[in-house]
């Protein structure tokens, strides 16, 4: 087995028929391109088995939300394994290693969107907090926005589309992929795509939009795959546009936008529930957790972590399970060890053990969920590998006091 840079010339068919053979792709022409688009993106690297492609991996780069700091973050957008490379562990040392370069080149924290969870454990990656995706009747919507005719997009904006994603505000725990060839590459993949939006932009610039795909372009269900917009004013118009197609399509999905409650718009959201169960227009409301995080840089990570709390100061006992999946030498093998950290306006985290400290014992997976803020240390200290005094717990759920972590940009 040799793990190595994706090479375009000579690895192209052998990738296009790893992502094939996983189901991600039926070979028509626009899909094809999407695989190409992602590949280009980022830095991809293969596992070759018999002189052939067998595993495919991609970190693209991307920025990650922490408060009000944009931290460099690497996104693992693309992780698969032929028929003929399975059982091999070839997934995990590949990811594993397009997480030391990543990390050897800056980036402060990783994140992918996971098949399952519990693979991408063994790698230190924990686990997000839930997203919401509301399903509904689009005609019941409460929106009483201006009707203005929005203009017709299709793939040819996708440059515009992509500048319009990065504009939109950033929460904590936002997610920012930065090519926007990525972009491009999901609206190939949008199947019964369409999308409007409006140009009220500095220079007829695009300001708010909505993409979709249908299942069915008469009834639908209409699945939304983007809603960007900036304001009150801007969602609603969307939302108008959306409740415009309720004369025809009975079932629109989306995932409900972070720091919104989309429950407040929808009449009636029980009523129908009730009357549209186990049919195909279905309203329901289900909530996943998706996506998984892991820091790659402790100390650089709480240099740029600002917390309006008192100082709180303790030892870290940091295991990190990625060292088992990458080979020995002197470059990144993750962040295990002991540390004494400081948690408040000014937060450090340095080498050693203070004797006079409480100490915090944690995986990595487990403390970068308490350090973005998914559950508090009580809690993960109940289900995750993560465990210490009461009260320095107690403390944590105090100083680490954050907003829901959402992504807002699926990967």
């Amino acid at each position: 087995m040799i793990l190595r840079p994706y090479e375009p010339q000579s690895d192209r068919d052998a990738v296009h028929r790893i992502f094939y053979e996983v189901g991600w792709t039926d070979r028509s022409q626009e899909q094809e391109e999407g695989v190409d688009l992602f590949l280009g993106a980022g830095s991809a690297l293969v596992a070759e088995l018999h002189g052939a492609a067998e595993c495919v991996a991609i970190g693209t780069p991307a920025s990650y939300r922490y408060q009000d700091e944009d931290l460099p973050l690497c996104a693992v957008t693309n992780v698969a394994t032929s028929h003929v490379g399975r059982r091999q562990g070839l997934a995990l040392r590949l990811t594993a290693r397009v997480l030391q370069q990543a990390a050897g080149e800056g980036a402060l924290v990783a994140a992918l969107g996971m098949f399952d969870q519990g693979f991408y454990d063994r790698l230190g990656f924990g686990t997000g907090p839930y997203d919401h995706w509301l399903s509904f009747d689009p005609a019941t919507l409460k929106v009483d926005a201006p009707r203005r005719p929005p203009q017709r997009l299709t793939t040819d904006d996708w440059e515009a589309i992509h500048a319009a994603r990065l504009t939109q505000p950033r929460r904590h725990g936002a997610i920012h992929l930065h090519p926007a060839a990525l972009t491009r590459a999901e609206m190939l993949d949008t199947r019964g795509a369409f999308g409007l939006g409006y140009r009220d932009g500095p220079d007829g610039s695009l300001s708010h939009l909505v993409w979709c795909g249908a299942h069915g372009m008469e009834r639908g269900p209409v699945v939304v795959r983007w809603l960007v917009y900036h304001d009150r004013e801007q969602l609603h118009e969307l939302l108008a546009l959306l409740k415009g197609l309720g004369d025809q399509i009975r079932l629109v999905t989306m995932m409900e936008p972070p720091g919104v409650q989309l429950q407040d718009l929808i009449q009636w959201p029980f009523k129908q529930r009730q009357i549209t169960e186990k049919s195909p227009f279905e309203a329901t409301a289900r909530a996943m957790a998706w996506w998984q995080i892991r820091i790659l840089d402790l100390a650089g990570c709480l240099a740029r972590t600002h917390l309006p709390a008192p100082e709180l100061r303790f030892n870290l006992r940091l295991a990190d399970p990625i060292e088992r999946c990458l080979e020995p030498g002197p470059q990144w093998h993750g962040v295990a060890g002991d540390y004494v950290v400081t948690l408040g306006p000014a937060s450090r985290a340095e080498r050693g053990v203070d004797p006079a400290l409480p100490t915090l014992t944690a995986s990595v997976n487990a403390f970068t969920r308490l350090w973005i803020g998914v559950r508090p240390a009580t809690g993960l200290a109940l289900t995750d590998d993560l465990a210490g005094p009461g009260d320095l717990l107690e403390a944590l759920d105090a100083a680490l006091c954050l907003p829901t972590p959402l992504p807002g940009w699926e990967f």
